[in-house]
């Protein structure tokens, strides 16, 4: 038997890059994964050849949350695992962000995940997991994305609150900050070669990371393995952290 064999997932922002991996990990060790993102078209492509289950949410909406986590608890009848890998960029100088621009960052990014576990959590027996999906950006400035970095910072806030409030529950709430790491999210970045230079100047390692990486890190928090560690925000970045933040104003060689 593997580690997770007899658990049921639900994986949001599954149809791709962190959250698909994130998915297929779990499943690779056994897990009942679910995975939920606002496409069903592209779900059901990811979860092409595989045991994935699919079901479409929009994680800012309370009513698809509660029955993406309905459906992600039947195969079981409850829900051990959720990696709430949803998320949405932010870009642009805070002087020029409209309202709805930042509302929309906080209600996937934040309000997304915190709808996760809430109703995730009356779900959960004992050694249940919760990993959200934070980032650099909460922990180190970003120019030119402070409606992200806000987001993510305050997604690292709510991990830490709700695992105190959930370890009554034996219910661990965890985070992983990926560094920068090659998705569609990252695209525009990665097409800067001075902003990537600039990311890399800043990693000790000095590679960038892969979604398999990051997988890896929440594989780890959502197992038994890391059944007596909660409220923690782990860095997968490479060495990122030690130093500071990119400079996304940086230009390109010329």
């Amino acid at each position: 038997m593997n580690a997770l064999t007899g658990t049921a997932a639900l994986v949001t922002g599954g149809g791709s890059g962190i959250g698909l991996a994130c998915a297929l990990a779990l499943a690779g060790d056994g897990c009942a994964v679910t995975i939920a993102g606002r496409s069903a078209e592209r779900l059901e492509k990811a979860a092409a050849g595989t045991e994935l289950r699919t079901v479409a949410c929009d994680v800012a909406s309370e009513a698809d949350v509660a029955a993406a986590v309905a459906v992600a608890a039947e195969p079981t009848g409850r829900l051990d695992i959720v990696v709430t890998a949803a998320g949405t960029p932010g870009l642009g100088a805070i002087t020029d962000i409209t309202l709805a621009d930042w509302n929309a960052v906080m209600a996937v990014n934040l309000t997304g995940t915190f709808l996760c576990i809430k109703h995730a959590a009356p779900r959960m027996t004992e050694g249940g997991s919760i990993v959200a999906i934070s980032s650099i950006a909460g922990s180190h400035t970003h120019r030119l994305m402070s409606s992200y970095a806000v987001s993510k910072s305050a997604v690292d806030a709510l991990v830490r609150n709700a695992a105190d409030e959930l370890g009554a529950q034996s219910i661990r709430v965890n985070a992983v900050r990926p560094g920068l790491v090659p998705t569609e999210m990252t695209e525009l970045v990665l097409d800067m070669t001075g902003i990537v230079n600039d990311y890399l100047a800043q990693m000790p390692l000095g590679r960038l990371g892969t979604v398999e990486d990051v997988a890896a890190a929440v594989r780890y928090l959502a197992g038994p393995e890391s059944s007596w560690v909660t409220g923690q925000c782990i860095g997968v970045d490479g060495g990122h952290s030690l130093r500071r933040g990119p400079d996304l104003t940086a230009p390109p060689p010329g």
